[in-house]
Protein backbone atom coordinates (compact mmCIF):
# COMPACT_ATOMS: atom_id res chain seq x y z
CA UNK A 1 0.00 0.00 0.00
CA UNK A 2 1.45 3.55 -0.87
CA UNK A 3 2.20 5.99 1.70
CA UNK A 4 -0.86 8.85 2.52
CA UNK A 5 0.10 12.05 1.03
CA UNK A 6 -2.07 14.87 2.43
CA UNK A 7 -3.60 17.21 0.15
CA UNK A 8 -4.65 20.72 0.78
CA UNK A 9 -8.24 19.38 1.13
CA UNK A 10 -7.55 17.25 4.35
CA UNK A 11 -6.23 20.54 6.33
CA UNK A 12 -7.92 23.71 4.67
CA UNK A 13 -10.43 25.55 6.68
CA UNK A 14 -13.67 24.64 4.59
CA UNK A 15 -15.67 27.71 5.77
CA UNK A 16 -13.53 30.82 4.61
CA UNK A 17 -14.11 34.14 5.62
CA UNK A 18 -14.10 36.63 2.28
CA UNK A 19 -15.30 39.55 1.06
CA UNK A 20 -16.86 41.72 -1.78
CA UNK A 21 -15.28 44.02 -4.47
CA UNK A 22 -17.77 47.07 -2.28
CA UNK A 23 -16.53 46.31 0.77
CA UNK A 24 -15.49 49.23 2.82
CA UNK A 25 -11.36 49.60 4.03
CA UNK A 26 -12.59 50.08 8.07
CA UNK A 27 -15.11 46.94 7.60
CA UNK A 28 -12.24 44.70 5.75
CA UNK A 29 -9.91 45.74 8.88
CA UNK A 30 -12.49 44.93 11.17
CA UNK A 31 -12.56 41.63 9.54
CA UNK A 32 -9.41 40.49 9.63
CA UNK A 33 -9.43 41.85 13.80
CA UNK A 34 -12.73 40.22 14.19
CA UNK A 35 -11.57 36.74 12.94
CA UNK A 36 -7.66 36.72 13.38
CA UNK A 37 -5.89 36.08 10.04
CA UNK A 38 -4.22 38.07 7.52
CA UNK A 39 -5.70 37.75 4.32
CA UNK A 40 -9.09 38.02 2.90
CA UNK A 41 -10.13 36.67 -0.71
CA UNK A 42 -12.41 38.90 -2.53
CA UNK A 43 -15.06 37.19 -4.20
CA UNK A 44 -17.79 38.45 -6.99
CA UNK A 45 -20.61 36.62 -8.49
CA UNK A 46 -21.53 33.94 -6.94
CA UNK A 47 -17.85 32.98 -5.48
CA UNK A 48 -15.63 33.50 -7.90
CA UNK A 49 -12.26 34.67 -6.26
CA UNK A 50 -11.12 37.83 -7.95
CA UNK A 51 -8.04 39.31 -5.82
CA UNK A 52 -6.59 39.10 -2.16
CA UNK A 53 -6.81 41.51 0.31
CA UNK A 54 -4.15 41.83 3.08
CA UNK A 55 -2.32 43.62 6.02
CA UNK A 56 -0.23 44.70 3.78
CA UNK A 57 -2.34 45.93 1.30
CA UNK A 58 -4.37 48.00 4.34
CA UNK A 59 -0.51 49.34 5.16
CA UNK A 60 0.38 52.51 2.73
CA UNK A 61 -3.00 54.08 4.39
CA UNK A 62 -0.60 54.89 7.34
CA UNK A 63 2.34 54.45 5.65
CA UNK A 64 1.99 57.76 3.12
CA UNK A 65 -0.09 59.33 5.39
CA UNK A 66 2.69 62.43 6.64
CA UNK A 67 4.74 62.03 3.46
CA UNK A 68 4.78 62.39 -0.13
CA UNK A 69 5.83 59.05 -1.87
CA UNK A 70 8.88 58.65 -3.82
CA UNK A 71 9.05 58.09 -7.39
CA UNK A 72 9.34 54.55 -7.05
CA UNK A 73 6.40 53.80 -4.42
CA UNK A 74 3.93 55.23 -6.73
CA UNK A 75 2.03 51.69 -6.82
CA UNK A 76 2.09 51.90 -3.05
CA UNK A 77 1.18 55.13 -2.55
CA UNK A 78 -1.70 54.93 -4.87
CA UNK A 79 -3.07 52.80 -2.26
CA UNK A 80 -3.01 54.77 0.30
CA UNK A 81 -6.25 56.56 -1.18
CA UNK A 82 -7.76 53.34 -1.72
CA UNK A 83 -11.44 53.30 0.03
CA UNK A 84 -12.47 49.44 -1.09
CA UNK A 85 -11.34 46.13 -1.35
CA UNK A 86 -11.74 45.83 -5.31
CA UNK A 87 -9.40 48.99 -4.70
CA UNK A 88 -7.00 47.31 -2.84
CA UNK A 89 -6.72 43.96 -3.22
CA UNK A 90 -3.87 42.20 -5.06
CA UNK A 91 -5.25 40.62 -8.46
CA UNK A 92 -5.43 38.32 -9.58
CA UNK A 93 -5.20 36.12 -6.54
CA UNK A 94 -2.41 33.84 -6.01
CA UNK A 95 -4.68 30.46 -5.36
CA UNK A 96 -4.30 26.82 -4.63
CA UNK A 97 -6.60 23.52 -5.76
CA UNK A 98 -7.35 21.52 -3.18
CA UNK A 99 -6.51 18.40 -4.64
CA UNK A 100 -3.11 19.99 -4.59
CA UNK A 101 -0.23 18.13 -2.41
CA UNK A 102 1.00 20.11 0.39
CA UNK A 103 4.20 20.98 -0.67
CA UNK A 104 3.24 22.15 -3.92
CA UNK A 105 1.15 24.56 -1.72
CA UNK A 106 4.12 25.30 0.51
CA UNK A 107 6.14 25.93 -2.81
CA UNK A 108 3.33 28.32 -4.11
CA UNK A 109 3.29 30.57 -0.66
CA UNK A 110 7.34 30.28 -0.24
CA UNK A 111 6.93 31.85 -4.13
CA UNK A 112 4.80 34.32 -3.73
CA UNK A 113 5.64 35.07 -0.07
CA UNK A 114 1.99 35.21 0.90
CA UNK A 115 0.35 33.48 4.06
CA UNK A 116 -3.08 32.02 2.82
CA UNK A 117 -4.28 30.45 0.01
CA UNK A 118 -7.63 30.43 -1.70
CA UNK A 119 -8.53 27.20 -2.77
CA UNK A 120 -10.73 27.11 -5.73
CA UNK A 121 -12.08 24.56 -7.81
CA UNK A 122 -11.77 24.81 -11.78
CA UNK A 123 -14.12 27.54 -12.14
CA UNK A 124 -12.23 29.84 -9.68
CA UNK A 125 -14.95 29.54 -7.07
CA UNK A 126 -14.05 29.69 -3.51
CA UNK A 127 -14.09 26.41 -1.41
CA UNK A 128 -11.79 27.21 1.53
CA UNK A 129 -8.50 28.61 2.80
CA UNK A 130 -5.37 26.93 3.56
CA UNK A 131 -2.75 28.87 5.91
CA UNK A 132 1.01 28.34 6.35
CA UNK A 133 -0.20 26.96 9.90
CA UNK A 134 -2.79 24.34 8.11
CA UNK A 135 0.11 23.15 6.24
CA UNK A 136 1.93 22.59 9.66
CA UNK A 137 -0.95 20.06 10.79
CA UNK A 138 0.83 16.53 9.60
CA UNK A 139 3.67 17.56 11.92
CA UNK A 140 1.02 16.81 14.84
CA UNK A 141 0.58 12.82 14.04
CA UNK A 142 2.02 10.77 16.55
CA UNK A 143 5.02 9.31 16.52
CA UNK A 144 3.00 5.93 16.74
CA UNK A 145 1.23 6.88 13.44
CA UNK A 146 4.45 7.45 11.51
CA UNK A 147 6.03 4.66 12.27
CA UNK A 148 3.46 2.77 11.73
CA UNK A 149 3.01 3.99 7.92
CA UNK A 150 7.01 3.76 7.49
CA UNK A 151 6.58 -0.01 8.46
CA UNK A 152 3.57 -0.97 6.22
CA UNK A 153 4.36 1.79 3.40
CA UNK A 154 8.22 1.81 2.77
CA UNK A 155 9.38 -1.47 4.76
CA UNK A 156 6.28 -3.83 4.03
CA UNK A 157 7.03 -3.07 -0.03
CA UNK A 158 8.24 -6.39 -2.05
CA UNK A 159 11.40 -4.30 -3.15
CA UNK A 160 12.35 -3.52 0.32
CA UNK A 161 15.09 -5.62 1.98
CA UNK A 162 13.83 -8.34 5.09
CA UNK A 163 14.73 -7.51 8.36
CA UNK A 164 14.90 -3.83 8.86
CA UNK A 165 13.40 -1.76 11.34
CA UNK A 166 12.15 1.44 12.22
CA UNK A 167 11.49 3.26 15.54
CA UNK A 168 10.44 7.23 15.25
CA UNK A 169 11.20 9.75 17.88
CA UNK A 170 9.51 13.35 17.91
CA UNK A 171 8.98 12.86 14.17
CA UNK A 172 12.86 11.45 13.94
CA UNK A 173 12.09 8.20 11.93
CA UNK A 174 15.67 5.89 12.44
CA UNK A 175 15.72 3.31 10.09
CA UNK A 176 17.78 0.37 11.44
CA UNK A 177 19.12 -3.50 9.96
CA UNK A 178 21.43 -5.11 7.96
CA UNK A 179 21.53 -3.84 4.47
CA UNK A 180 23.86 -5.78 1.91
CA UNK A 181 23.14 -3.15 -1.10
CA UNK A 182 24.17 0.24 -0.15
CA UNK A 183 22.69 2.08 -3.51
CA UNK A 184 18.93 1.23 -1.45
CA UNK A 185 20.03 3.61 1.74
CA UNK A 186 19.08 6.73 -0.40
CA UNK A 187 15.64 5.31 -1.97
CA UNK A 188 14.76 4.35 1.69
CA UNK A 189 15.76 7.67 2.93
CA UNK A 190 13.59 9.46 0.29
CA UNK A 191 10.74 6.62 0.91
CA UNK A 192 10.60 7.54 4.44
CA UNK A 193 11.05 11.33 4.48
CA UNK A 194 7.46 11.56 2.13
CA UNK A 195 5.95 9.96 4.91
CA UNK A 196 3.52 12.86 5.89
CA UNK A 197 4.96 13.94 9.66
CA UNK A 198 8.61 12.92 9.16
CA UNK A 199 10.80 15.63 10.50
CA UNK A 200 14.13 13.82 9.60
CA UNK A 201 15.33 10.50 8.61
CA UNK A 202 18.32 8.84 9.92
CA UNK A 203 19.91 5.55 8.30
CA UNK A 204 21.54 3.02 10.79
CA UNK A 205 22.21 0.09 8.30
CA UNK A 206 25.10 -1.76 8.42
CA UNK A 207 26.54 -4.29 5.76
CA UNK A 208 25.27 -7.87 6.25
CA UNK A 209 27.58 -10.63 5.73
CA UNK A 210 26.48 -13.24 3.72
CA UNK A 211 27.71 -16.41 5.10
CA UNK A 212 30.31 -18.28 3.42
Amino acid sequence: MPATHYTVSDVMTHTAIATGRDAPYKEIVALLDQWKVSALPVLEGEGRVVGVVSEADLLPKEEFRPDEARPDEFAEAAKAGALRAGELMSSPAVTVHADATLAEAARIMAKRRVKRLPVVNDLGMLEGVVSRSDLLKVFLRTDDEIEEEIRRSVLGESAAPAGLEVSVVEGVATLRGALADRSLVPLLARAARAVEGVVDVRMDLGAREDAG
